[in-house]
């Protein structure tokens, strides 16, 4: 029961992730020290909109907001809010989706904010990130799902032996399908033994979304009902794109024009 699109609905879904991607760039430069995460959500609501879009999160289960900010501990979801002001030295994670002409766009990116942002948090964020493009690159048609999964893991455990890390990786939140909705078939986990779970084939698309943290892998919900954070109070960071399944491998339709 995974959507498969014709060339042409990846092409829009592609349209949707172009505006995702602008906003994200946007926001990505304004999250600076001293701005809070409600004007970060105010422009990424307005950037969305302007390109004749709507906000894929704002209103997704009742969550208020047009993007997820997520800062230091908190994993994912984080509420913007204008209590929340960034400071030199904050690891913020801004998680945006779009619809377009009724098409999906997700990705996420974690932002260093400032100029003494540790060494420790930059590697953290940095092994994530090449953990999701590790998951991006076993999109391929003829793989099984949890390839990517395997990739993901393995990638992370590398990046972790080399930084001199054991980064907790996250297991109660991962990918899933993407597009004539935001989460779809099938959940995409982030740790996984390869060669399991459905053949990937060209026409579907995946969000692969890799969340590390700097201590352990436990999670808590906040009583807000949204943000996860961590257990133990270390950072976290999360990256993501969406990405199509073609004939010639992946498409990442979440990347910059």
């Amino acid at each position: 029961m995974i959507e498969l699109k014709s060339r042409g609905e990846l092409e829009a879904m592609r349209a949707a992730g172009l505006v995702v991607a602008r906003t994200l760039e946007l926001v990505t430069e304004a999250a600076r020290p001293g701005v809070s995460t409600k004007e970060l959500d105010e422009l990424a609501e307005q950037t969305i909109r302007d390109a004749g879009a709507v906000p894929s999160f704002k209103g997704y289960h009742g969550f208020p907001a047009s993007i997820c900010a997520s800062v230091n501990e908190q994993i994912v979801h984080g509420i913007p809010a204008t209590s929340q002001v960034l400071a030199d030295g904050d690891l913020i994670s801004v998680d945006c989706g779009a619809i377009l002409d009724g098409w999906h766009g997700d990705s996420a990116v974690t932002i260093a904010v400032g100029a003494a942002v540790s060494a420790k948090d930059l590697a953290l964020s940095d092994a994530t990130r090449t953990a999701m493009w590790a998951g991006v690159e076993a999109v391929q048609p003829g793989a099984r799902l949890t390839d990517i999964s395997y990739a993901v893991q393995t990638a992370a455990e590398r990046a972790g032996e080399a930084d001199g890390i054991e980064y907790g990786m996250i297991l109660e939140y991962g990918g899933h399908g993407i597009g004539t909705e935001m989460h779809m078939e099938p959940f995409l986990p982030n740790v996984g033994k390869p060669g399991k779970g459905p053949r990937l084939r060209p026409g579907m698309a995946l969000a692969v979304e890799p969340m590390l943290t700097g201590g352990g892998g436990e999670t808590l919900e906040l009583d807000d009902g949204w943000t996860v954070v961590t257990a133990d109070g270390s950072r976290a960071a999360h990256w993501e794109h969406t990405v199509a399944i073609t004939d010639d491998g992946p498409w990442v339709l979440t990347a910059p024009a």
